[in-house]
C-alpha cells in the first residue's frame, strides 16, 4: 500500500471505524465509515486523494496519540 500520506489503515466492521495512520505518525479513527468506503479506498490508486475526497469532512473522527508516543514523557 504505497502512499505518501497514509502509512497504514485498518477497518473494524463491528464499529464501522476506519483507523488511519499517517506517514507523520498521527493516528485517526474515522467513525461510522461504511465498509464499502473502506474497500474502495483500499483499491484506489491514491489513498491520500481518496481520503481527502471521500472521508475527511464526511465522517466524525477522533485523533489518537502519535504512534510510538508514550504516556510517561
Amino acid at each position: 500500500m504505497p502512499s505518501s500520506v497514509v502509512s497504514s489503515m485498518h477497518y473494524e466492521p463491528a464499529s464501522s471505524t476506519l483507523r488511519i495512520t499517517y506517514v507523520g505518525g498521527n493516528v485517526y479513527d474515522y467513525l461510522g465509515v461504511p465498509e464499502s468506503i473502506y474497500k474502495a479506498m483500499k483499491t484506489s490508486g491514491s489513498k491520500g486523494t481518496y481520503l481527502n475526497k471521500y472521508i475527511k469532512g464526511n465522517y466524525r473522527f477522533k485523533k489518537l496519540k502519535l504512534e510510538g508516543e508514550h504516556k510517561n514523557k
